[in-house]
């Protein structure tokens, strides 16, 4: 009435079928550490440029106004350019800022000077006002320093009425700032070392 059915095949079959399992297993989960990893690298990586990216829009420095300084033969000799943390800013160090300036005879990047004076490659800072004698670094909103370019040294003969000068003001991290300037239309009658508004 029973009939015995026996496979003496069937032990084989399913320890077969389990060591594919476990391999699958074990591909699976060596898939998985490896997305782990990457999908962490990515994240860091993903944090270090965001970070990047708000340094250069935020940590930069502000221009609050300019004037010149009339030179000999009606140039302007000398620039200086007031200068405070823009809104939201780190602590921006202006030995580590570089000024790129750009006019129709030169093309200078400017760093700070080491001595006294501004030179055809240095630019000289001088401070206004400083929370917590921190000299070179604007740390505080309340910090005012005065940057003076010597375009005299740079052009050669001073910048004439009407020409037009670009700085780009770009702090360690990269926050840049553009400012253009334009001399007076009028210097004629000027006296020598006389302030002029740019």
């Amino acid at each position: 009435m029973f009939n015995n059915i026996t496979d003496d095949d069937r032990g084989q079959v399913g320890i077969g079928t389990l060591i594919v399992f476990i391999a699958m297993v074990l591909v699976a989960a060596i898939a998985a550490g490896v997305l782990v990893n990457t999908a962490g690298f990515l994240q860091a990586t993903a944090e270090d440029a965001g970070e990047q990216s708000v340094n250069k829009v935020t940590n930069r420095v502000e221009v609050l106004n300019t004037h010149g300084t009339v030179g000999d033969g009606d140039h302007i000799d000398n620039m200086t350019l007031t200068v405070r943390l823009a809104a939201g800013s780190d602590a921006v160090d202006m030995n580590e800022t570089s000024i790129k300036y750009l006019s129709s005879d030169n093309v200078v990047t400017l760093t700070n000077s080491t001595s006294a004076t501004a030179t055809a490659t240095e630019f000289n800072l001088s401070k206004v006002t400083d929370d917590d004698g921190s000299f070179g670094v604007l740390n505080s909103m309340n910090d005012r320093y005065e940057v003076e370019v010597n375009t005299d040294a740079i052009e050669g003969s001073g910048l004439e009425t009407g020409e037009q000068v670009t700085l780009e003001i770009t702090s360690r991290t990269g926050g840049t700032t553009q400012v253009i300037l334009t001399m007076p239309q009028q210097l004629a009658g000027k006296t020598q070392g006389e302030p002029v508004e740019l």
